[in-house]
Formats: structure tokens, sequence, C-alpha cells
């Protein structure tokens, strides 16, 4: 088995990828997030991640990287982290009552090969009131959320339903991941 690396430093992705019963490391790479010009989301996401593989590659050439980025998108717009408290009360302001979608770019890399994809699910997110808000705010969950929420959280009361995949949601799609990995090391082997 080749030397796996995820290029995360999310405990979320962490803890997804050892459901897939895989031993890997660890290594957070520094890449610019910042939007282009007139980028979709799902363009941005997949960017993101083949970035962030090949930044781990750069450091790690014999390893095989996981790579993943999640951003949400509401009325055509992509919703990242909050930078603030107002930002949150904003984003969730936005979202209740409505569906938005969360897409996922998954990048599976050696130093030979690159796949990728992309991986899209619809999320109703029901109507929060202000104190309903603000409860949230105070649990810390928010910071550092796509969208700013957690699904596999305390959020998991705001969501009545999901369209697809669940762990694209949290942040990594296992069945895609595995499903790259498996091809990347069919041609590795």
């Amino acid at each position: 088995m080749a030397h796996i690396i995820l290029a995360s430093s999310s405990p979320r992705r962490q803890e997804l990828l050892t459901q897939l019963g895989l031993d890997f490391e660890i290594y957070s790479p520094d890449v610019d997030e910042a939007v282009l010009d007139g980028e979709t989301v799902q363009h941005y996401v997949e960017r993101l991640a083949r970035d962030k593989a090949q930044a781990v590659l750069a450091r790690f050439p014999d390893a095989i990287v996981i790579a993943a980025d999640t951003s949400l998108s509401f009325a055509g717009q992509i919703i990242g982290k909050p930078e603030s408290k107002q930002h949150a009360f904003a984003i969730w302001s936005a979202l209740s009552g409505q569906w938005h979608d969360v897409y996922s770019g998954v990048c599976v890399a050696t130093s030979s090969q690159s796949l990728s994809t992309v991986v899209h699910t619809e999320v109703e997110f029901r109507s929060l009131s202000h104190a309903e808000m603000e409860k949230y705010w105070a649990t810390g969950e928010p910071a550092g959320k796509a969208g700013a929420y957690a699904i596999q959280g305390i959020a998991a009361q705001y969501i009545p339903q999901i369209r697809g995949s669940y762990s694209n949601v949290v942040g990594l799609p296992l069945y895609e991941t595995a499903q790259l990995l498996e091809r990347v090391q069919t041609q590795v082997l």
C-alpha cells in the first residue's frame, strides 16, 4: 500500500477518511483560497482540491494525496466560512427556510496522475429566529465552517432533509473519494 496523505487539517475530513479503513498521514498545505472573477462554485472547489493535492505532492512526491474543498452556493453566490458573528447571521438569514447547494471538489493524485470530481448535495435549512442564531453562535460550532454550520453537529436540528451525499455536506464525499482512490491505486500497483 502506498503512503497516503490527507491534505487537510479538518477533523471532520480525518474522521470521514478513517471510515474507509485507511492508514494516512495529515499535511495541510497553505493554498490561496480566493475566488477567481466569474468562477463557479463547481470550478472553485475542484480547483482548490487540485491545488491542495499538488502542493502536498511537491513536498511528498511518492505519496498518494487526497485533497478536498467544500463550499456552499445560494442564489448564485459562493458562501464560505463566516468572517464574523454578523456575517454568520447574514448567512443564516439568507439560508433560512430555503434549499441551498453544497459542493465538494475531491482530488486524488500521485506524481503521475491526478483524478478529481465534484459532488453536489442539496440541503434544506429551516427558518431560524434571532434567538436561535444567538444560541447557535454562542456554541462556537459555526466558526470555520462553510455556510456557518456543521450538519454533523448541533445544526442537524436545523436541517429537515438533504438530497444527495451526507458525507459531502460534512466535507468529504466518501463514495466518490473511495472510487477515485481505487482508480489511482490500480494504476500505482
